[in-house]
């Protein structure tokens, strides 16, 4: 089915199935909580952010996540980046990729947001027991 005939709770399943394929259960349960405050945010969020831009079919989930890193790394909005740095690792970005993607924010962003994004992927790779050399 094409994402324009999509009703609006066909376009909040296929992005909750995005979400969890990309972030697992985890995911499921940060949108409940959303949903719980603000429950026309968590659907907008789900509906559009990962029903519609997320699983659109050109790019596929890695490439996205690239750009996402790219993104939040050089608008400095590190709140974020956490999360898109387990779904980078989890729809198969390696860690060299995501080093590789901080380093390059540097060039282009400033170092000081490449060090507060690599303050976050360093927590994360602790999280996951992740080591690079």
């Amino acid at each position: 089915m094409s994402h324009d005939k999509l009703t609006n709770a066909e376009r909040y399943q296929q992005g909750m199935d995005t979400l969890i394929k990309m972030v697992g259960e985890e995911g499921a349960k940060t949108i409940a909580d959303i949903r719980s405050f603000f429950p026309d945010f968590g659907h907008t969020l789900v509906a559009f952010g990962f029903g519609d831009l997320y699983s659109r079919p050109v790019l596929d989930l890695k490439q996205r996540e690239m750009i996402t890193l790219t993104s939040l790394i050089t608008q400095g909005a590190t709140e974020q980046l956490s999360f898109h740095v387990h779904a980078a690792l989890n729809v198969g970005m390696t860690p060299e990729e995501i080093l590789e993607i901080v380093l390059h924010c540097g060039g282009y962003a400033g170092f000081p947001k490449a060090c507060g994004a690599l303050n976050v992927v360093k927590e994360v790779f602790k999280q996951r027991e992740i080591t690079v050399s």
